[in-house]
């Protein structure tokens, strides 16, 4: 067996065992990514246990903008004056209740990030945008890095820059 970090193939993989303990993120999972997919809302990644099919973890990315505004004054100086900037938005990472620190968290959060920053080459991104869920969810982020909003606690944001870096 190997994980495995694929794009989400409804009539591959399983989704309905899915269950992390968010009620919005288990019934976006089974029941709303497909939708998302199909209408080029955000693109769904998932993590199984090759050969197995069961998701046990989760991720989303979209293309998303930024208020300069709401950047802290030292990154948002060295940027153009734009009212609104491109950024990736990082909407949803789940990890399945069942795998709780095996660290996969950490783990597609990296998937996510190469790939933004590897996308970011083609369509222009300036940051990964993280909506935390809760407070647990800040924490998580804010250990890789992300900086809250200024305006939105909940919110937060790595630069490119920070993440080229990490490559």
């Amino acid at each position: 067996m190997a994980l495995a970090i694929e794009a989400l193939d409804s009539r591959k993989h399983n989704r309905l065992a899915f269950c992390c303990g968010k009620d919005s993120l288990d019934n976006y999972i089974r029941s709303q990514a497909s939708q998302d997919i199909k209408k080029r809302v955000a693109t769904v990644f998932v993590l199984v246990d090759s050969p197995e099919v069961d998701v046990i973890a989760y991720y989303t990315l979209s293309s998303y903008t930024v208020e300069i505004s709401g950047l802290h004054e030292e990154f948002a100086k060295q940027l153009p004056r734009y009212p609104v900037l491109p950024a990736t938005l990082l909407g949803r990472l789940a990890v399945d209740n069942s795998c709780r620190g095996k660290r996969l968290g950490e783990l597609i959060l990296i998937d996510a990030l190469k790939k933004a920053l590897d996308t970011s080459f083609q369509v222009a991104s300036l940051a990964v945008v993280a909506e935390a869920i809760d407070e647990v969810a800040v924490s998580f982020y804010q250990k890789y890095g992300f900086q809250q909003f200024q305006q939105h606690s909940m919110k937060l944001y790595l630069p490119m820059k920070s993440i080229e870096k990490l490559f």
